[in-house]
């Protein structure tokens, strides 16, 4: 696979940033694609390793290592250094419905467990597999596929995120009619309204979505099943129901002066912003001349940033719970886990640029909200966080005494992620939950009601982008065979 000395004959090569204090001043993708030469390099350094561990996809230590949807990325690697993108972007569309996405927007576990990455810089799969895909729709190769036959039976999918687009596209190649519904105004769920236009702008997303219904999928938009269409009504509609709702209910932080306004959840913010974009709604929670705080310190919260800035914030700092990462791996993080090492994201960048330093804070516990005269948020109070292990070997937080510190706030936003579905929904369906999750067992993803089945962060809980489509594949295969009694549709165990 690839040049034989490729890995060591190149290094690795970072896609192109823009400026980050101009790149802030629109909502424009920051980064740009590779070209081909580069591409045909960083193809080279993917070495004839006996195991690619880089296309696995596992669980170790409860963080996913290589691809959950087992890529052929050696494969890929391989057709790219020699020039041939057509054959390349057959063997990617083999195991990935949606590489536009997962080239933007996923966090690479591929990598993390390249075999370079033992003792050098991971192959550059992420923006290689992005450069596959946005060559084929620039070449004009990604044509609608429009099944030959149809089946005469009908699916009913609930939400049109990653799973669920990836279960309709299965499906309606299986010969099925699919129809998805989809409760906000435009389709791709949190593809749509979840991510920001900087790590994926909405024509990617809504190219596909055109694609999908030219291959004959039926998008029913404002559309909330529950409310405006009963639950009970989808049995009678269709043979078949899969709950892709996602995992939306987002946690709280319970504590004084939680009433204040000016408290928001993560992604009430983003989804505010992103429509607002879109549709020129003036009803969006705007950043422009507040002190903002993020609370968490994942992959939200980095977008909160960067969405406040291109608001005009005053300032913004990030609070995280735990010690800042180490810049290599340790001994209990070795190859080919995901790498657990300190990484400096497209936001803090761009924090850095525009306010002089990392806005992140480690170790750091918010103690309570205060408000003004008129219930108006005007202050954070925390204090700084020892993290250690007890006497049974477990990790636990302690405050530091002396560490206690106040915060000009005027606008705070909760990302300390999701608990699972929200409820009503399930209910109505008479579903059973476990741990506030849908029940049904991977691999058979059927619940409790005969005809309907669960896929994606509703069943699994939140979860990666590359699970979602790997759920939502897998979810579709199973529904296939309760339809037909057999399947034509691949599973990942067959790779």
């Amino acid at each position: 696979m690839g040049k034989n000395t490729g890995f060591m004959d190149y290094e690795r090569e970072e896609a192109d940033e823009r400026n980050p204090l101009v790149r802030i001043n629109d909502w424009k993708e920051y980064d740009a694609p590779f070209s081909d030469d580069v591409l045909t390099r960083q193809g080279a350094r993917c070495m004839d390793c006996g195991t690619p561990f880089c296309q696995m996809g596992d669980v170790i230590n409860g963080q996913t290592s290589g691809c959950p949807i087992y890529n052929l990325i050696p494969e890929w690697n391989d057709l790219v250094y020699r020039g041939q993108w057509k054959e390349a972007l057959e063997r990617l569309l083999k195991t990935n419905n949606f590489p536009e996405f997962t080239g933007r927007v996923c966090p690479a576990p591929c990598e993390g467990s390249c075999t370079v990455a033992i003792s050098d810089p991971a192959v550059a799969i992420k923006s290689i597999e992005r450069a596959i895909i946005d060559k084929g729709f620039e070449k004009g190769w990604m044509k609608p596929r429009i099944p030959q036959k149809r089946t005469g039976k009908s699916v009913a999918i609930v939400g049109s995120g990653p799973a669920g687009l990836a279960s309709a596209d299965q499906l309606n190649q299986a010969g099925h009619a699919v129809t998805v519904y989809e409760r906000d105004d435009r389709a791709g769920g949190l593809l749509t309204y979840g991510i920001p236009n900087m790590k994926l702008e909405k024509d990617v997303v809504e190219r596909r979505i055109r694609l999908l219904e030219q291959e004959g999928i039926d998008f029913m938009l404002d559309t909330e099943i529950g409310k405006d269409i009963a639950a009970h009504e989808l049995n009678d509609r269709h043979d078949a129901v899969i709950l892709c709702t996602g995992a939306q209910k987002q946690r709280d932080l319970i504590m004084e002066g939680r009433e204040a306004k000016g408290i928001h959840f993560a992604m009430d913010y983003l989804t505010a912003s992103t429509k607002h974009l879109l549709n020129a709604n003036s009803n969006f929670i705007d950043a422009k001349g507040k002190d903002v705080i993020v609370i968490g310190g994942g992959d939200t919260g980095a977008d909160c940033i960067a969405t406040a800035l291109r608001q005009e914030c005053n300032s913004v700092v990030q609070f995280g719970k735990h010690p800042k990462l180490p810049l290599e791996r340790t001994a209990g993080n070795m190859w080919p886990e995901d790498p657990n090492v300190f990484t400096v994201e497209y936001a803090h960048k761009e924090a850095a640029a525009k306010f002089g330093e990392d806005p992140r804070n480690y170790s750091i516990h918010t103690k309570c909200f205060v408000s003004d005269g008129n219930g108006d948020l005007k202050e954070v109070h925390t204090v700084q966080m020892e993290k250690y292990r007890d006497e049974n070997g477990r990790f636990v937080f302690q405050e530091i005494p002396g560490t206690e510190k106040v915060w000009p706030a005027q606008l705070v936003l909760i990302a300390i992620g999701f608990e699972g579905p929200e409820q009503p929904l399930l209910k109505q369906l008479g579903l059973k939950t476990q741990n506030n999750k849908v029940e049904a067992k991977y691999g058979e993803f059927m619940t409790n009601k005969e005809n309907v089945f669960a896929a994606g962060d509703a069943r699994r809980g939140q979860s990666l982008i590359v699970w979602a489509i790997n759920e939502g594949r897998e979810v579709a295969r199973k529904v296939d065979q309760y339809l037909t009694g057999s399947s034509v549709l691949p599973s990942y165990l067959d790779f």
